[in-house]
């Protein structure tokens, strides 16, 4: 790695674990973590997808996904029922919901105080090019 991107690669890590901080202490209050916030969101957003595919989706490993959705459950926030095969399928209940809207509207507002620096142009920019940066294997 070049001297020049080291500085930016650790930008970007830097910029990622803000977001994480701040949005786990906005979701406190709601007594959940990113972490689980964010399965609510693709459950919600995927509410038919196996539980290995929600583990990609999340950043999990299907184990950990599977302790996850396991405390969701106890807590009332997602059911399980079977699919086709071994596949489990996860939904939100009532109280999941709720409690994803509820934090969406904090993490929005995480996120709207983090790139209020930018200007739009500046955000859409950011955007192209992170999303060129993904969209270019790695190996």
């Amino acid at each position: 790695m070049s001297n020049a991107l080291e500085p930016l690669a650790s930008l970007i890590k830097q910029a990622q674990h803000r977001h994480h901080q701040a949005v786990d202490a906005a979701l406190a209050p709601l007594g959940i973590s990113l972490v689980q916030w964010n399965a609510l969101r693709e459950i919600h957003r995927h509410p038919d997808s196996s539980q290995h595919r929600l583990a990609e989706l999340t950043f999990n490993s299907d184990q950990s996904f599977g302790r996850l959705t396991t405390r969701l459950r106890k807590a009332r926030l997602v059911t399980r029922r079977p699919g086709v095969g071994r596949m489990h399928i996860h939904q939100l209940t009532e109280k999941g919901e709720t409690l994803f809207r509820q934090g969406r509207r904090r993490v929005l507002k995480v996120f709207t105080r983090s790139f209020e620096p930018l200007d739009r142009g500046e955000q859409a920019l950011l955007t192209d090019l992170l999303a060129k940066l993904l969209a270019s294997p790695l190996v």
